[in-house]
């Protein structure tokens, strides 16, 4: 009789602890914040683009598909290094998906980015953060003056105030990859090869291979816009979560 009641109450510790385990994947979840970044071109907004709202020449606003509205978010022009605090304006705008944002003329100015390649990275910042918590005051005073000052009175990413210097631009070759995704076997970048060869027209795919456990699926190059953006349209007919467009270097 002993062994039965003892063989029970056992038998419930066991039960309850499967139970507290089973529930502890559900906690960690509800942490996990999966950071959205995105390399791609930008739509520099002005006044004969329609359908789409109106981003004032002056503010620090983006249009953006995926983001929510008010998100913040860092804006980096990979060629100069330069950057500055954006905020979403709208996230059910209409525009090609091949651009990752609409932007502000203010925005690609303060950038410096080549209106011709407006190649740009976005990358979501929480607002709790310590970046956000630095910059966020200084992010509110330029907006404000952006909002009333000519485009030409003010920078908004010189934090450092140092003076601008004025650099001679040279035209860099027009050369540029379309990223699929990173994958950890060689196998199954190969695979989405061959899922991107009997489902669309691309024929210039390739696997980079970044490091032993880390391939690159990459379509390209591409010498000109309009066939990059052509190939970039055909692959969103795929639905992949979050295509790229990177600078060969």
């Amino acid at each position: 009789m002993n062994y039965k009641i003892l063989l029970i109450f056992l038998l419930s510790i066991f039960l309850i602890g499967c139970e507290q385990v089973a529930k502890k994947p559900d906690k960690i979840e509800t942490k996990i914040e999966k950071k959205y970044s995105n390399s791609g071109f930008a739509l520099i907004f002005d006044e004969n683009i329609k359908k789409i709202k109106k981003l004032d020449d002056r503010s620090l606003m983006i249009h953006h598909k995926s983001l929510k509205r008010k998100s913040a978010v860092k804006i980096t022009n990979p060629k100069n290094g330069k950057s500055l605090i954006a905020e979403v304006k709208s996230n059910n705008q209409k525009f090609s998906d091949f651009y990752n944002s609409v932007i502000s003329r203010r925005i690609a100015e303060d950038l410096d980015l080549d209106f011709n390649e407006p190649l740009l990275e976005i990358v979501l910042i929480s607002r709790n953060s310590t970046f956000i918590a630095k910059k966020s005051k200084t992010f509110d005073e330029e907006k404000n003056v952006a909002e009333k000052a000519p485009i030409d009175g003010i920078q908004i990413n010189d934090l450092s105030k140092t003076k601008k210097k004025e650099k001679k631009t040279i035209k860099e070759k027009f050369s540029y990859s379309i990223k699929i995704a990173d994958f950890y076997y060689k196998s199954t970048a190969k695979m989405m090869i061959s899922r991107i060869k009997d489902e669309t027209s691309i024929k210039n795919s390739k696997i980079k291979k970044l490091s032993q456990t880390k391939f690159r699926v990459l379509i390209g190059p591409f010498n000109d816009i309009k066939s990059l953006k052509e190939s970039f349209e055909k692959l969103k007919s795929l639905n992949f979560e979050n295509l790229e467009v990177l600078k060969n270097v």
